[in-house]
């Protein structure tokens, strides 16, 4: 296989959908400029004090002097989420589907050259996943692939999707970034919603840390959430993976990118994940560092009170006892019965199955996590979507 590498990490391929934005440059200036050193405790509870914020005072909440403010930052955060959400923490499960990568991503189990087993779900292997996910109860599905266009071109994902909407109400895809008229076919085949991780918003750190492969181009990537409304997807979704770099600059510039994609379409449904790094096959050093549990409830405290009305999900990635605690405190979405491996929802034999991408903390199956919650005095929720047929 020919990779392509690189000098330039900005600059598009030929193949690759422009569209007229200029998002990407004001994200980058604010993470170019932002000083999180400047902040004191005025500036914080000044921002604590404000129900509509802007830029500024994200950034006061992210400083290392709001984490004197933890406690008022999550009871706020806790309040705000019950007037918009209510008690609801919504449920669902991702399905690998298959893990071939065509990238070199250092931090990912799925680069290429890693010395892991590669497979993929034929048809027949995708709807017995299906059946088997679908008498769980959950009716939120998550499609995700390594970044493989060859092993995995767009019309295999799309027949995915379309059986995912025979046995699910949502289905969401995490894949390779496409263009604005390939994200309209995965839309027309029953896709509602689209999740991009940027990784990282630092475009040296970026470039250092994706070698070779489609993915080493950081404005597609960024770019993406756009074509994929203005191809059609009802929802967006958007993170940084907190540990690759300076935490706070990314999670202030996730909740930007986020915050600015929302007032451009005002329509869109709007979700953050707040994924930490995790070891993976062939190399269990990999960790978060600096980003501790308490260092992510100030992010989801800060994201929840600069994003009020947004989605906020917490994988499985975190322990159980963390995400016990943190449900109350900001949180809507959490996943449930995970395997991050190819075939492990009982698509395929042992023998046959394809290993994951990262470790998980939390392997609670469904059940488990619906009383998880409701110990919590929240209500689980599969959906309360209503489709109309129109």
């Amino acid at each position: 296989m020919k990779f392509i590498q690189k000098t330039d990490p900005m600059e598009y391929l030929p193949s690759q959908e422009r569209i007229d934005s200029d998002i990407m440059l004001k994200v980058l200036n604010a993470h170019k400029n932002a000083n999180f050193d400047e902040f004191n405790a005025f500036d914080v509870q000044k921002a604590l004090d404000k129900d509509n914020l802007n830029l500024r005072d994200l950034q006061a909440l992210l400083s290392p002097v709001a984490a004197n403010f933890l406690e008022e930052m999550v009871a706020k955060s806790k309040a705000i989420k019950e007037r918009y959400f209510g008690k609801n923490i919504y449920l669902f499960t991702p399905q690998y589907i298959a893990n071939h990568c065509d990238n070199n991503c250092v931090y990912c189990g799925f680069k290429v050259g890693n010395d892991i087993k590669r497979a993929q779900l034929d048809e027949n292997d995708i709807i017995k996943e299906l059946k088997n996910i679908a008498k769980t109860g959950l009716k939120e599905i998550l499609i995700l692939t390594g970044e493989s266009q060859t092993k995995t071109p767009l019309n295999y994902i799309a027949n995915a999707c379309r059986l995912a909407k025979e046995y699910f109400d949502i289905v969401g895809v995490e894949i390779y970034p496409l263009n604005s008229d390939e994200y309209a076919i995965l839309h027309d085949n029953g896709v509602d919603f689209v999740t991009v991780f940027q990784e990282t918003y630092n475009p040296i750190k970026y470039g250092k840390i994706h070698l070779y492969g489609n993915k080493r181009v950081f404005p597609y990537r960024f770019n993406a959430q756009e074509r994929a409304l203005i191809g059609g997807m009802r929802g967006v979704a958007f993170a940084a993976l907190l540990g690759i770099d300076d935490w706070r600059k990314d999670a202030m510039a996730t909740a930007l990118h986020a915050s600015l994609i929302q007032s451009k379409y005002p329509h869109a449904e709007i979700s953050i994940s707040v994924p930490r790094l995790r070891p993976i096959i062939n190399n269990n050093k990999i960790n978060p560092k600096d980003v501790t549990e308490r260092a992510l409830l100030q992010v989801i405290a800060a994201y929840r009170l600069f994003l009020p009305y947004a989605n906020i999900t917490l994988s499985s990635r975190e322990s159980a006892y963390f995400r016990d605690n943190a449900m109350a405190l900001g949180i809507t979405k959490v996943s449930a019965g995970v395997s991050v491996g190819i075939g492990e929802h009982g698509g395929k034999d042992d023998e046959d199955k394809g290993d994951g991408q990262f470790e998980i903390s939390d392997n609670r199956d469904v059940n488990q996590m619906k009383t998880a919650i409701k110990n919590a005095g929240l209500t689980p929720v599969m959906s309360d979507y209503i489709y109309t047929g129109i």
